[in-house]
């Protein structure tokens, strides 16, 4: 009668968004000021001035009809001028408009790009920990899911798993830099020896591999480059979002940038095309195109988030946890005191601190914790992790 895959996929929600709901309970039974919600990447730093400032100055000198009204299906022809004039300037690219297509987000720009690249027996490898949504995005547009683990301790790219995972069924690579959810930024030399590798697989199979790169948090970092990979290699394709670089997750905004030194780029943005069409994913929402082509490079209070990881870091670590430094982001990857991850999530529930386990990740015995939060939460937090790790630790 109906999908039995979307059916499955309704029933059960994320495991984040599992916890994200459990707070919303909780915080109604005893007050939100008394649970530790550190669930969902929900930006609690607000937008910059000019966001406010740039919509009530559309709405006030913007003909309404043209305001609220459709714009081309992959988005208003200045928005993407805007967004390419950007991109070739702050990386050295030599992009234009007609590579550039405005999504809903940068799930909206991972879901059209998989099925634009989709052939049937074609493979999709990223690296674990990984946003769990990937393999459903993989899946749907009917892609073999492959995760590999990264390196031990550093949670770069293996490439010698790589290496040997890769074959002539490979499509695409995905990468996702700052990381979700461990915070890691890949290095230069790890990305140079990546697209080395894929350099040299294109050549042995004969045809394109993609690398297609999620990048929702690149301006969120704490003094660390961030390698854009179109310098690096051509079958590129870029996934951007400016709901964290901007505090606008729920506007749903973002793009997908092409290489226009990649193989077959006219064929390739053609099915991009083709693949919002198919999916029902055009012309995303007007208004959002025309705020971020006034003030898209702006960025909200990046220094907010170094604090509270410095904070909780800080903390945790002087209570005995282990746990990965982030470069980028807003996540915190914390090692389970014990084996069982999601008995330790579980056990934490005592204190009303909710975390992510890391096995949907792809990582077993970690936890995540978005810090994206207040800096009063993450104060009033302590002891209750304080209590937590007395529990293990003594």
């Amino acid at each position: 009668m109906v999908n039995e895959t979307m059916v499955g996929l309704g029933k059960k929600r994320s495991v984040i968004r599992e916890i994200f709901e459990y707070a919303k309970i909780r915080s109604a039974q005893i007050g939100k000021e008394n649970v530790f919600d550190f669930s969902i990447g929900n930006p609690s730093i607000p937008a910059p001035a000019s966001v406010n400032e740039t919509l009530k100055k559309l709405i006030e000198e913007t003909d309404s009809v043209l305001l609220h009204g459709y714009t081309s299906a992959q988005g208003a022809l200045s928005v993407r001028e805007s967004v390419a004039s950007s991109v070739n300037r702050r990386f050295g690219q030599n992009t234009n408009a007609n590579l550039i297509y405005m999504t809903c987000g940068a799930a909206a720009s991972l879901r059209i790009s998989f099925g634009a690249l989709w052939e049937e027996g074609d493979e999709l490898i990223t690296f674990a920990p990984c946003f769990p949504e990937y393999r459903v995005f993989a899946n749907g547009a009917g892609f073999k899911f492959v995760l590999l683990p990264s390196a031990v301790g550093t949670l770069q790219i293996d490439l010698s798993v790589l290496e040997s995972a890769i074959n002539e069924r490979t499509k695409i690579v995905l990468v996702n830099s700052p990381n979700n959810p461990s915070g890691v930024i890949y290095d230069e030399s790890n990305i140079v020896g990546l697209t080395d590798l894929l350099k040299r697989k294109e050549k042995e199979y004969g045809h394109p591999i993609f690398l297609v790169a999620d990048e929702p948090y690149r301006e969120l970092t704490y003094g660390k480059e961030v390698p854009y990979l179109m310098n690096y290699y051509d079958d590129t394709i870029v996934c951007y979002s400016w709901s964290k670089s901007l505090s606008l997750p729920g506007e749903r905004i973002g793009y997908i940038a092409l290489c226009e030194r990649m193989q077959g780029v006219s064929d390739v943005y053609a099915a991009v095309c083709g693949a919002g069409r198919s999916l029902g994913y055009v012309c995303a929402p007007a208004l959002m195109q025309y705020l971020v082509e006034r003030c898209g490079e702006d960025t909200s209070d990046i220094g907010a988030y170094r604090e509270n990881r410095d904070l909780l870091v800080g903390g945790l670590r002087s209570m005995g946890y282990d746990c990965i430094e982030p470069d980028g982001a807003f996540y915190l990857f914390l090692k389970s005191p014990e084996e069982d991850e999601v008995a330790f999530c579980e056990r934490a529930k005592k204190y009303e601190l909710l975390l992510v386990p890391g096995g949907d990740f792809g990582a077993t015995g970690y936890v995540r914790v978005a810090y994206c939060v207040s800096k009063e939460q993450i104060v009033r937090s302590l002891p209750a992790f304080q209590k937590l790790a007395d529990e293990y630790f003594k």
